[in-house]
């Protein structure tokens, strides 16, 4: 893939103590960092003890540079803001994502840190599930974000017996699946990176409120 390496950012989902992402992640960040397209940075969600969302207008301060009602906050949108492509790592809770990264994401707020670069996720879970409908709404809430998931996606069902002693995958079609998803996000990241170079439209809730502003003016 030309041009220079991808900012990837494998964000991990859960922080509970008895988490299964300990087998994933590793086998996912070596993958990404040897397909060569990415500069892969672990973002892990108990690093990031953020408060529960509560933003609002009049706590984000300067549009232009959102101070935000606590400086945490205000970090973790510039860390976000820093990357080109994301992978979300996640297990399922009760249909969907952990309440902690649906705090996390909420949380990049106003900055639009996630838009318009590709997103994908690899869901697991100790039962049958393989966290399907976690990632069923991620996308739909990566979607409101204005950032841009992708199709495919990789499914670890029975976790504690996906990957062998040397933490590969026991089954070959996981392997192949995060390659796939490897070179989605290689290709929309750089696709979507250049087109951001080139210029954005504003985001479609300000250009609404231009519109209805200039109507009214007329």
């Amino acid at each position: 893939m030309p041009g220079t390496p991808l900012n990837l950012q494998i964000i991990l989902g859960s922080i509970r103590p008895t988490r299964q992402v300990e087998r994933v992640a590793p086998w996912v960040t070596n993958r990404a960092v040897a397909h060569g397209a990415f500069q892969v940075e672990v973002i892990d969600l108990r690093d990031w003890p953020l408060p529960h969302f509560a933003e609002h207008l009049g706590s984000i301060g300067d549009f232009a540079d959102p101070t935000y009602s606590d400086p945490l906050v205000k970090r973790w949108n510039a860390k976000i803001r820093q990357a080109d492509a994301y992978l979300f790592i996640t297990p399922e809770y009760n249909h969907s994502v952990p309440g902690v990264l649906k705090n996390a994401i909420d949380s990049v707020f106003v900055s639009f840190a996630f838009r318009n670069k590709p997103v994908a996720a690899v869901g697991y879970s100790v039962g049958l599930a393989a966290g399907t409908r976690a990632l069923e709404h991620l996308a739909l809430i990566m979607i409101e974000t204005e950032a841009a998931p992708i199709r495919n996606s990789v499914l670890i069902p029975k976790v504690g017996e996906a990957f062998d002693e040397a933490g590969n995958p026991a089954d070959r079609a996981t392997e192949v699946a995060l390659q796939i998803v490897l070179d989605d996000l290689a290709w929309w990241g750089h696709m979507l990176r250049e087109s951001r170079q080139q210029g954005e439209l504003l985001p479609g809730n300000f250009r609404m409120m231009a519109a209805m502003s200039a109507g009214e003016a007329d």
